[in-house]
């Protein structure tokens, strides 16, 4: 059996995780009949992550569901309909009962299905028919989708559906689900689903239960495997120190040279400046001028902060190809089976600052862009999880826009000043995370994952995640985006802004040593987090001098739209003390480093 591990996930569906982990089951029910039929007449498919439960659920009700092998992705109950009934996809589960949210929701939603479907891993029936087994004793009706059946026969394990059926007393059908294999016989034995047959008495255990699901496996399941040498070292090796870090570094190194150079730097160059600034902006000033709106509503609407200058510029030419870029290497990762694998590597070093593994995906997505990463954050288990991973995308991390431009100045001083930049910024990641793994009250949840089989990425499953992730994202963002370029424009017509930089000028001459201008680097942050660092290449600043400026813009208060996600997403004081604290932290520490650097002679 696979080593289990743990993490979650989720995008856009009918429920999500709470923070108690507590989901009505009866209104998740209730949502999915909505006019589509009777209780008596609900579907619901049910089965560990990574089975294809989703596919199958896109097949038969035609509508989109999360297809991913990273555990856990699926923890929304998804609605849709079949043939006139109603029909929900279950959140992933390894079992029924109440250890797990995902548990405790499925346990309550088969108590009012009419029909499960229960979608197993055929070339890896040993884990799944745990799963199995408990559904079969709950009495109500059920067919087993024997899905990746074609994996099963590349690996000469090829489960007998015929025995399998026997030994259930339910109808078993091989599927592929990405393929359509099988799906019409399932359609048909879903008319015949039947109630299973109990294998275990009321007073049998769960370990029971393993043994007859391990004597079931070895029933159905030819013990003749095809060796795949190579498959099997690398899965094993991905998660181990000496052979995973390299490999974790290679697929780090893969997304940054298709996201921070081919895309961030080239592509998005491309539809910012061409498309964006040269184009579109001054065709919406023109349309504004042609129809008479001028004076300070016509400076909100398409002046330098306009709403419909810069604002479509930033969401449409620019933040729409990092936010695909970002979820089609995401999609590769998940399809891959690799995702799974980097969180169990980060697993213990990101205990150490109050998170666990699964944490690594808004990390990796906040490298894209912060807001993106503060979004996903709602994957984490718990309130407290959840605060300690915003405010390090929000103090720590720098977005892929405003990285172009950090490591862009600071490669013309030497690899030496890029070298320190990174080690600040990397030492204040651990500190934040130390510290508020101290302060807040409780402790990381363990990891607990299942590591799927590594595979090739399914290039159709890999465009339709990027495509929806990507779509929900941006149907999600906008409007935050939007209404953070409105209070910005808002500020710059009434003079707020410039008071902003009339105060924060003493500060930066005689606090951090920079030139007086450099105030209005950090109020361009306010608006975008890269406006701050490319304010500072025209200002002829030594390099202890852009040191100091970059790692304070980088720790530095997030653009406005990241401060109102947090908020949304975090509520108003979470969002309000983070915003404070990096006022506080980024000018400490900047000055505390131009006062270093002074000791050291190069800065006066």
């Amino acid at each position: 059996m696979t080593g289990c591990h743990g993490a979650e996930a989720g995008g856009g569906a009918i429920a999500q995780q709470t923070d108690g982990g507590s989901l009505q089951a009866e209104d998740l029910t209730n949502r999915a009949l909505g006019v589509r039929g009777s209780q008596s007449d609900l579907v619901i498919l049910v089965g560990n992550p990574n089975v294809g439960k989703s596919a199958i659920f896109t097949r038969l009700s035609g509508a989109y569901a999360e297809v991913s092998n990273f555990p856990g992705t699926t923890v929304e109950a998804i609605s849709g309909s079949w043939r006139e009934r109603p029909l929900l996809d279950a959140p992933g589960t390894y079992g029924l009962g109440d250890h797990s949210v995902e548990e405790r929701i499925t346990t309550d939603l088969i108590a009012r299905a009419a029909t499960v479907i229960n979608v197993v891993d055929a070339a890896h029936l040993d884990r799944d028919l745990f799963l199995t087994l408990q559904l079969a004793e709950t009495g109500v009706p059920m067919v087993v989708a024997l899905n990746l059946i074609d994996e099963a026969r590349q690996a000469g394990a090829e489960p007998e559906a015929a025995e399998l059926e026997r030994a259930l007393g339910v109808p078993v059908v091989p599927t592929v689900a990405v393929t359509g294999e099988g799906l019409e016989a399932l359609a048909e034995a879903i008319q015949r689903a039947r109630p299973g047959r109990r294998s275990l008495n009321d007073d049998d255990d769960d370990l029971a239960r393993r043994r007859a699901a391990d004597e079931l496996y070895y029933r159905v399941v030819p013990q003749s495997r095809r060796r795949r040498p190579v498959v099997e070292w690398l899965e094993r090796s991905s998660v181990t120190l000496h052979w995973g870090i390299p490999m974790l570094g290679l697929a780090l190194a893969g997304i940054y040279l298709l996201v921070g150079v081919a895309v961030a730097q080239h592509l998005v160059g491309f539809t910012e400046a061409q498309l964006g600034q040269e184009l579109w902006e001054p065709f919406a000033r023109s349309l504004i001028e042609r129809v008479g709106i001028g004076g300070p509503i016509g400076e909100i609407l398409a002046g330098e902060f306009g709403l419909l200058t810069m604002t479509v510029t930033y969401i449409v030419f620019l933040l729409a190809p990092l936010v695909a870029a970002f979820y089609f290497s995401l999609a590769l990762l998940e399809d891959s089976g690799f995702l799974p694998r980097i969180a169990t590597l980060v697993d213990r070093g990101l205990n150490a600052i109050g998170l666990n593994g699964r944490a690594v995906i808004p990390i990796i997505l906040g490298f894209g862009c912060v807001t993106m990463g503060t979004i996903t954050t709602r994957l984490l288990s718990t309130k407290r999880e959840k605060t300690i991973a915003t405010a390090l995308l929000n103090f720590a991390i720098p977005c892929s826009a405003q990285l172009a431009v950090i490591a862009a100045l600071l490669a013309g001083f030497g690899g030496a000043w890029v070298f320190g930049y990174a080690a600040i910024i990397f030492a204040m990641l651990i500190a934040v995370g130390t510290v508020l793994d101290r302060m807040l009250p409780g402790k990381s949840t363990p990891l607990l994952i299942e590591l799927p089989p590594l595979r090739w990425p399914r290039p159709g499953a890999v465009l339709r995640k990027t495509t929806t992730k990507g779509y929900w994202f941006m149907r999600e963002a906008t409007p935050w985006f939007a209404a953070g370029a409105l209070i910005v424009a808002v500020l710059q017509v009434t003079g707020g802004l410039e008071i902003w930089q009339r105060l924060l000028r003493p500060l930066m001459v005689s606090w951090l040593h920079l030139p007086a201008e450099a105030a209005r680097t950090i109020v361009m942050g306010l608006v975008r987090r890269d406006f701050g660092a490319a304010g500072l290449y025209d200002m002829g600043l030594s390099p202890p001098q852009a040191l100091v400026a970059l790692v304070v813009i980088t720790l530095f208060v997030p653009c406005v739209a990241s401060i109102m996600v947090m908020a949304k997403e975090h509520g108003a004081r979470t969002a309000m003390r983070i915003w404070f604290g990096t006022w506080v932290v980024a000018f400490a520490i900047g000055g505390l480093l131009t006062r270093l650097l002074n000791l050291m002679g190069l800065v006066s």
